[in-house]
């Protein structure tokens, strides 16, 4: 069937990668919006209603330390969304435009995730409207997507050898175990935002306990619990992508380039605006900047003298 016999939505959405890539934009944009938003120090409308409080007025609290916390949150959730929308991109433009089947895996089980961990919100109560309706819309293009682009599972999955005797072996090794301590992680945050919500070293930073910030306002916990364990979802979703990305993902510049990009997108907000805040924990602090380090080696190991291959 010739371009002239389709029609203009069939042969937009072509063969499904320009609705994953969509969906991938999407994502960039959500986060990128999210870390404006969140270092502005203003909240969205649907938080103000829900509060009955404006940021200024959370800020007057405790030194402002509860508004720093919050916006901790949000602008390291901004960050994850950033780099799991690079790495689906990656995949979409490169090994599954090649047909090759664990890209669409990936791109499914990642998803997957993180569409599963918006349901948290039942161990919090709090439901973000906007968030929801960004979901949906995401889940329509992903899911479409997805479906147009079954036909493109030709070829089948090989793991690509780690040979640790290698600079570039070790260097996967690493970036494999990066992946694995970034989605454990995430599933940790996800818990806690889903139950108790802080850690103690939270609760210091704040100088409050759970029951104080409560008593100021009931729906305040709610709101961050929310913003913790989407944080949470989004790092195990990326998490998953990384790691097939890593272990099936031919060595090239694109691979290393949105490694680099994801790593210092995601660990920069992630870490870089504790100091900023004034949250300076080492033992919160402690477990990001090693898997930072981690990560940073295992690329830069990794990345040396392979040859590109598109």
């Amino acid at each position: 069937m010739t371009d002239d016999n389709r029609g203009f939505l069939e042969t937009a959405i072509d063969d499904g990668r320009p609705l994953l890539i969509l969906s991938a934009l999407f994502l960039v944009g959500c986060g990128i919006f999210a870390i404006f938003q969140a270092a502005t120090g203003h909240f969205l409308p649907h938080d103000t209603v829900y509060l009955d409080m404006t940021a200024s007025q959370v800020c007057a609290l405790q030194d402002c330390r509860i508004l720093h916390f919050m916006i901790h949150d949000r602008i390291s959730f901004g960050g994850v969304l950033v780099a799991i929308g690079t790495v689906y991109l990656w995949l979409t433009i490169f090994p599954l435009r090649r047909h090759e089947r664990w890209a669409w895996s990936a791109l499914a089980s990642s998803g997957s995730v993180g569409f599963v961990s918006f349901l948290a919100y039942l161990g919090y109560g709090y439901f973000d409207t906007w968030h929801g309706v960004a979901t949906l819309v995401l889940i329509v293009m992903f899911l479409g997507g997805l479906v147009r682009t079954r036909g493109l599972r030709r070829q089948r999955a090989e793991a690509i050898p780690v040979e640790l005797w290698s600079a570039r072996g070790a260097g996967r090794a690493l970036l494999l175990l990066s992946s694995v301590g970034i989605g454990l992680a995430g599933l940790t945050i996800m818990t806690v935002g889903m139950t108790s919500v802080f850690v103690p070293q939270d609760l210091e930073f704040m100088g409050m306990t759970r029951e104080a910030i409560r008593a100021i306002n009931p729906h305040l916990v709610p709101l961050i619990a929310h913003d913790r364990a989407g944080f949470g979802g989004a790092l195990a979703s990326f998490a998953v992508a990384m790691f097939a990305s890593v272990r099936y993902g031919r060595a090239s510049k694109a691979l290393w380039q949105v490694l680099a990009i994801a790593g210092i997108v995601g660990f920069g907000t992630a870490v870089g605006v504790h100091p900023v805040i004034g949250y300076r924990s080492a033992t919160h602090l402690g477990p990001a900047v090693a898997g930072c380090l981690i990560f940073a080696t295992g690329l830069g190991l990794a990345a040396h003298g392979s040859r590109p291959h598109g």
